[in-house]
């Protein structure tokens, strides 16, 4: 009976480290997997996602230069800090700390802002998703109007869509080549000699397709009124020449009193598919089933 209850208690305990959703894997990574999908966070650099891959396909820009890869998170609008990007949301270290399957990175208090951020990464195995959840602290003693805002890297190749109408030319840059069909902006990605940049009012998701595989994020939709001045609930950036593009979206310009926080939650999603990357109904079917 003794040796029984020693193998199931042992049994147990291997069912509990296969189902272990989240793992330390040194010098400041961790990994969540959820299937065959597996993402890297690292606390140490700004507690960005610098790697997101089905098997061993990876899905986001791996160059190496300062704010080209990856995915980080900034506060919006870009006006209140305009360049380089604040440093205690974008590199400097994050605490970790692992809590049962859920993965906590915070950040230090801005100086400049008086704001602290904090990561929340989880996985979701029903829904084949790894969840985050980002908060913004407002800890700088005043009144504050703040958005959120998730920004991710991707190669210069193969297609960027999403629902919206129209895609206008954001921050004094030149626009993009998007064309409207079957209900949806498509931008097959190209390259030329110029920083390009445009806003949209999306319908909460937006999908990137690529190498095989199709990358779909999910969140809160937003009314045209609700982003912060002069941004906007979906934005693709394009650097110039054939490096990197980031796909990003915003939440709700909202009013945090002291000691306030505001929470935002992206889901994401990565499937392997045989489709092209090039505008069609069966690719916008199968995003919009991702993220029903």
């Amino acid at each position: 009976m003794k040796k029984l209850i020693l193998s199931l208690i042992a049994a147990i305990s291997l069912g509990t480290l296969s189902a272990q959703t989240v793992t330390n894997s040194g010098d400041g990574k961790y990994t969540l997997k959820v299937g065959k999908v597996t993402m890297v966070v690292d606390a140490s650099k700004g507690g960005k996602v610098i790697s997101y891959k089905y098997e061993d396909k990876e899905v986001l820009s791996q160059t190496k230069a300062a704010n080209s890869f990856g995915s980080t998170f900034w506060t919006s609008p870009q006006s209140e800090w305009n360049w380089p990007p604040v440093p205690e949301y974008d590199t400097k270290p994050f605490n970790a700390e692992v809590k049962g399957d859920k993965l906590v990175l915070t950040g230090d208090k801005s100086g400049r802002f008086g704001y602290r951020v904090r990561k929340e990464f989880t996985t979701d195995s029903k829904d084949k998703a790894i969840v985050i959840t980002y908060t913004i602290i407002n800890e700088s003693g005043e009144t504050r109007k703040v958005a959120p805002w998730e920004i991710s890297r991707v190669p210069n190749g193969g297609l960027i869509f999403f629902d919206a109408k129209e895609a206008t030319p954001a921050n004094n840059m030149v626009g993009l080549p998007f064309e409207y069909k079957l209900n949806a902006a498509w931008y097959t990605m190209d390259e030329q000699n110029a920083n390009r940049k445009i806003n949209a009012d999306g319908k909460g998701w937006l999908a990137f397709c690529d190498n095989g595989l199709l990358f779909v994020k999910k969140f809160p939709d937003l009314k045209p009124s609700e982003p912060a001045p002069a941004e906007a609930e979906i934005q693709i950036y394009v650097n110039t020449g054939k490096t990197f593009v980031e796909i990003e979206e915003q939440g709700a310009y909202t009013t945090l009193k002291p000691g306030e926080e505001l929470g935002w939650t992206v889901r994401w999603y990565l499937e392997p598919t045989d489709l092209p990357a090039e505008p069609s109904k069966n690719l916008l079917k199968k995003a919009l089933s991702i993220v029903k």
